[in-house]
């Protein structure tokens, strides 16, 4: 994979995670937690895909994408710790919400896995923008042009 097909793969990752996000605030505000936590994981999921995606790398199964994550981006500090902590914790809501007839979620709990996912969207935006403004394949014409595709 060429680093322009990576780029583009990124930008396209990282714009379907803040859709996501979009969908899921509208989801919590009509009471669906239970699909409000699956967009949010969901829109977590394809942040940290954006961010590998510029290695370039990718793994067919989401457990290899956040054990990846983790290792290369989280015990290196390339990200707080904290963030890893709930990525994980939103991998077990949203499987425990999208598996288990007899979980109960809460407004709350579904309000935090928003929070995580906006919180996960900013970093993965801000270390896109970083990578590309730093990238010395690409002008300064050619970074601002692919920033300003990010929605």
């Amino acid at each position: 994979m060429n680093k322009k097909i990576s780029i583009s793969l990124c930008i396209n990752r990282l714009n379907s995670g803040k859709e996501k996000l979009q969908v899921c605030e509208l989801l919590y505000n009509a009471g669906f937690y239970k699909d409000a936590n699956n967009r949010a994981y969901y829109s977590i999921f394809n942040s940290i895909r954006a961010i590998l995606s510029l290695e370039p790398i990718d793994f067919k199964r989401h457990k290899d994408v956040i054990a990846h994550f983790n290792q290369y981006y989280i015990k290196t500090k390339i990200f707080p710790r904290e963030l890893g902590h709930k990525i994980s914790l939103a991998n077990a809501v949203r499987e425990d919400s999208d598996y288990l007839d007899s979980y109960m979620i809460n407004k709350t709990e579904t309000r935090e896995q928003i929070e995580t996912a906006k919180e996960v969207s900013e970093y993965a935006e801000k270390y896109v923008i970083d990578w590309i403004n730093n990238n010395p394949n690409l002008s300064n014409e050619e970074a601002e042009k692919i920033i300003k595709t990010i929605i």
